[in-house]
């Protein structure tokens, strides 16, 4: 009888279920960890305060350099950001829900030297909570 031109006798080419069975257990822990590392749909809530704060702070230092006011409206589908030449309008995350308290009719003004109208609003969704405080001399800053 012939051997085989390898050397090796009786034994087949390919892999063995066990070997099969770790790769596969492999490719399952690897999946396992991409899912729980994929961020919330829409971001997080901390994040969206992030972007609300930015687009405040945005608008204030806007209302400086124009020496034109600018008015943050707040609603329950989102928020607008006024100023005389053009406005702009910015969805919440599906889920999120809004809370103003200060302000004016759900409205926080930024005059021409930056002072505003004192106002915290808080953002809700899922049981977790983010405020952003705006003070009275514009500063505007985010608590968890």
């Amino acid at each position: 009888m012939r051997g085989a031109p390898n050397g090796r006798k009786g034994r087949a080419k390919g892999f063995t279920l066990v070997e099969l069975m770790v790769v596969l257990v492999i490719f399952g822990l690897a999946a396992a960890v991409v899912v729980l590392t994929l961020p919330e749909r829409g971001g997080s809530l901390f994040a969206e305060a992030e972007r609300f704060a930015a687009r405040a702070k945005a608008a204030r230092d806007n209302a400086v350099l124009d020496a034109r006011g600018a008015t943050l409206t707040i609603g329950p589908a989102g928020y607008d950001i006024s100023r005389r030449t053009e406005n702009a309008h910015y969805d919440w995350v599906e889920g999120t829900e809004p809370a103003l308290s200060g302000g004016s009719e759900g409205r926080i003004r930024f005059g021409a030297t930056g002072l505003a109208d004192p106002a915290q609003l808080v953002l809700r969704r899922n049981g977790r909570a983010v405020a952003v405080d705006i003070a009275g001399d514009g500063d505007v800053r985010i608590q968890r």
